[in-house]
Parts: C-alpha cells; structure tokens; sequence
C-alpha cells in the first residue's frame, strides 16, 4: 500500500516537471534553424524537442523493423526458429535480469526477494535448471525446508542437474540426521562426479562412521587420484583405515586377518602410533619379538607415547627391573629431553628402587609442567627415600586436581578421548585426534577439594604419637607409684600402614611403581 502510494506521488512529480518545462519552452524567444542543403526549417524549441524526440522513436523503429527483416531472412534460408528468436529476445533480457537481481538478493541474504525474482525469471525464461535452483537456495534460506526439497526433486528428472539435485537432498538428510540415506544419496553423487570436493568429503565421513573402511579407503584413492588430497596425507590416512578394519577383524575374532591389517598399517605410515602399537603386539602374538620391538623403537624415534613404552614392555611380561632397564635403552637413548622419554626413565628407576636416578630423570618436571603424572611420581620418590607423609600427601593433594597432561584430542571440536579412535566420537570428524594436552577448562576433575582430606588426609596435621605404654595406664588422679630402677622408655612413634597413602595414579591409568611388572609409560 505504502509503495503504491509512493508510486503514485513519483508520477504525479514526473508529470508536473515534464509541464513546466514545456512551459519553459514555450515562454522562450527566438528559434531553431535546420538547414538541409538546399532546404531550411526554422522550428519553435517547443517544436524543436518534439521533433527530436520524434526523431529517436522513429531512429528506434527503423532499428527493430530492420531486425525483423534480418530475422525473416534467416527464416526463409531455412532457420526455422529465426522470427521465434527475434520475439524472445526481449523476454530473454528481462529474465535474465530478473536472474541477476535473484542472485544478488540472495547472495544479500533477501530470501523472499530472491524468490519473488526466482518466480519472475521463470516467467520469461525456459530454463528450469537455473530458476528451480533459484528457489530451492531461497527456500533453504528461509527455512522451508519443504518447498526446497520439491525443487531438488524436479532437478532430479534433467540429466544436467541431477548432481544438484541429489547435493541437495543429500545436505537435507544430514541436517535432519538421516546418515543412512545421506550415504546412499552420497554414492549416487559420487558415482556422477567422482571429483567433487564436498562429495568426497562427506561420503569418507559417513563411510567412516558407518565403519565401512573398504569403501573409505576407495573414496581416499579417488580424492589421491583427482589431486584433491597430498600424497602425504593419502597414506596417512590410508594406513588409520587400515588400522580400522584391522580392529573390527579383530573384534570378530579372526585374530589372522587382524594381525596382517595391524602390520599393513604399520607399513603405510611407521609414525602412526595405534598402529605401531598393534602390529607389535601382532608380532608379539607369532613370537617375533625383534620385529616387535623394532617397529616399537621406530616409532618412538618420530614421537615418543606412553603406549609404545607399555607395548614394549609386554614384549618382556617376566623379566626384572635391572633386567627391563637394560631392555630399554634403544628407546631411552632416542629424545633423551623428551618429556615421555624423561618419565619412562623415572618410572624404570622407580620400578628398580633407584630413587635418586629417579629424581635425576624427572627432573624439574613437575615445576615447569606438573600433571597427575609427574607429581604422583614424585609422591613415590619422596616415599621411597623416607620423605615425611606430609610431603607425600602433598604431592598426592596437587595430583588429584592437577592437569591428566596430554591426552587424545579432538582438533576439530576439543573433545577428549580415553583412547584414539579414526574418529571422533562428538563431531564425527575423521582423523583430527592428536595426542596433545587439552586447556585446563576442557578437563573436569572428578573429585573436588571438600574430598580431599578422605584422600590424603589433614595436609597440615602431624602424624599421631601414641603416648607411652607406662602412662597409658595410669588415671589422672591416682597417687604415683613407687619409681622403678628402670623406666621404661616410650616406644617411637610410627606411622600407621594404613595412614600411608600410597601414589595416585597417573593420568594414563598406568602404576608408577610396580616391583613385579614393568611400569607402562
């Protein structure tokens, strides 16, 4: 109503200039002399302007007839859709302009105007596959999710736009949740653009979440193939899956098939840690223990991990402590200032009652980066070289509400992970687990400080002394007995067992000191 009535004041303004200016004209002496060789006019500016204007309608007109014959022309010599052409001409400069400002609106975040031009632009146009396409982006922007799903159903019929189509019930599926039939729509989109980016992508994600690993690790060829993904990162990728099938042959239980998998991944990339860990307990299993621990030691050299210090130590379950540290130096000797390298040292000497090698190998650790780990370890090291219980409960006291240190990390959405898998368990992303420590804010401790003295007790309270045996049993107000010749002494005061805490344990749930087995880094 409002632009109506704007409409309306714009026309009458319109009308009431050209009015005045004609009055102008007319109101103005003198005259406009044409000479045309041998012929002269001489014109009022009234009639001067008219006569102009005349001249470029007909100017017009002369153009647009001359199109016209050129058209019949071209339809007598045999072009049977020249006159057709000539007439759909105009109607093909308004829909393509209709076009332009549907784009531009919806580019602009104008839903219903893109719309409207969308409708508009399938009024002069016949090109279905642009202006469907037109309405089914202006109808997701809107929120009709109803309208949009219709216009991708009609690009489904034309060989041209199938692809669109099918891309665009696909993204609906996902955003409602229905992996299942985003996956089949997936492999449809595939199948007819095999080197599409965005189908690639999330055709691999939904493969890998559906553990489909043999169609993922097609998918993954293919994206090496059109040059969508480094070679680097192929085979990265390529052994995780590996790795994947690996664990679900497992979980089968055809431990033959699991064991080659696990080698094969190990193979593809050296520095992938689960695998590395998985095809040393393969060769473990066939009782190729040096094959074991030289995957082991080959990937400690690219990163060292708790995990390959805990499946070297299986390769040995029965040896001794003095036995086990000798075992381990081709893996100590490699990043000797690595923090993992650091603690792997601390927890052997542990392991071999040598304390202070003990305190050597940690080193200023648990002051630049105190965790659950390395405070618990240096409780067991106070503990061992007699340290008062004090000090040990304090260490403990820090180790309960400490960082857990580097965990499995998703990078991609922040999740922690208990232990690595190909993919994430909140975002469903593949391959962003990193074995890195996550920001305090990220990890919640399960045990606040209101629990702590059930833990470790009163940080501040000394230990008890029992009184001496001798005045135990003597009232307050009795007489004093006759002395002895020899009193007895009070016996020295000792630390109940049970008030002795023993360490917590560390962050990766593996003991710090345990005589009987080796300490799992």
């Amino acid at each position: 109503m409002l632009w109506s009535l704007v409409k309306i004041i714009i026309f009458v303004l319109i009308v009431a200039a050209a009015a005045m200016f004609a009055s102008y004209l007319m109101d103005l002496d003198g005259s406009v002399r044409i000479a045309v060789g041998t012929l002269e006019f001489n014109l009022t500016p009234i009639a001067a302007v008219i006569s102009l204007v005349v001249l470029l309608v007909a100017a017009w007109l002369v153009l647009k007839l001359l199109g016209l014959l050129m058209a019949t022309l071209r339809f007598i010599n045999g072009d049977e859709t020249a006159i057709s052409r000539y007439f759909d001409r105009n109607r093909e400069r308004k829909g393509y302009a209709a076009m332009e400002e549907g784009m531009i609106a919806l580019a602009a975040g104008e839903s219903r105007l893109a719309m409207a031009k969308a409708k508009k632009a399938q009024k002069y146009l016949d090109r279905p596959e642009i202006t469907t396409l037109l309405t089914a982006q202006a109808a997701e922007q809107m929120g009709d999710s109803k309208k949009a799903a219709d216009c991708y159903k009609v690009l489904l019929a034309d060989d041209r736009t199938r692809f669109v189509g099918i891309r665009g019930i696909m993204k609906q599926k996902l955003a409602e949740g229905d992996t299942e039939t985003a996956m089949k729509l997936a492999e449809k989109a595939f199948a007819l653009k095999p080197s599409h980016g965005e189908v690639q992508d999330t055709l691999l994600q939904l493969q890998a979440q559906q553990h489909d690993w043999k169609g993922a690790r097609a998918t993954l060829n293919a994206k090496l193939r059109h040059g969508a993904m480094p070679r680097d990162v192929h085979k990265r990728r390529d052994a995780i899956l590996a790795l994947s099938t690996a664990k679900d042959v497992l979980d089968e239980g055809n431990t033959i098939e699991a064991r080659e998998a696990a080698i094969e991944a190990n193979r593809l990339s050296p520095d992938l840690i689960p695998a590395a860990v998985m095809a040393a307990r393969s060769y473990i299993d066939q009782g190729k223990p040096k094959y074991a621990a030289r995957v082991l030691t080959k990937a400690w050299g690219v990163q060292p991990h708790p995990d390959l210090a805990a499946a070297f130590a299986e390769i040995e379950p029965n040896e001794d402590a003095q036995a086990r540290l000798k075992r381990f130096k081709p893996i100590t000797k490699q990043h000797p200032e690595n923090r993992e390298t650091r603690l792997l040292l601390a927890e052997l000497a542990l392991a071999a009652e040598d304390f202070p090698e003990a305190r050597r190998a940690i080193g200023d650790l648990a002051v630049e980066s105190p965790d659950a780990r390395t405070l618990s370890i240096m409780a067991a090291i106070d503990r061992g070289e007699g340290k008062p219980d004090a000090v040990v409960r304090g260490w403990l006291a820090r180790a309960v509400t400490a960082s857990r240190g580097p965990q499995w990390t998703c990078d991609n959405c922040g999740q922690v992970h208990g232990e690595w898998t190909p993919v994430c368990v909140n975002c469903a992303a593949f391959d962003t687990l990193t074995w890195r420590t996550p920001p305090q804010g990220e990890v919640t401790n399960v045990m606040s400080s209101s629990t702590l003295p059930l833990i470790v007790g009163k940080l501040e309270e000394p230990a008890p002394t029992p009184p001496p045996a001798a005045a135990a049993t003597v009232p307050a107000d009795a007489t004093p007995p006759e002395p002895e010749p020899k009193p007895a002494e009070p016996a020295p005061a000792e630390v109940p067992d049970a008030e002795i805490v023993p360490p917590a344990e560390p962050a990766d749930k593996r003991p710090v000191v345990d005589e009987g087995s080796v300490p799992k880094a």
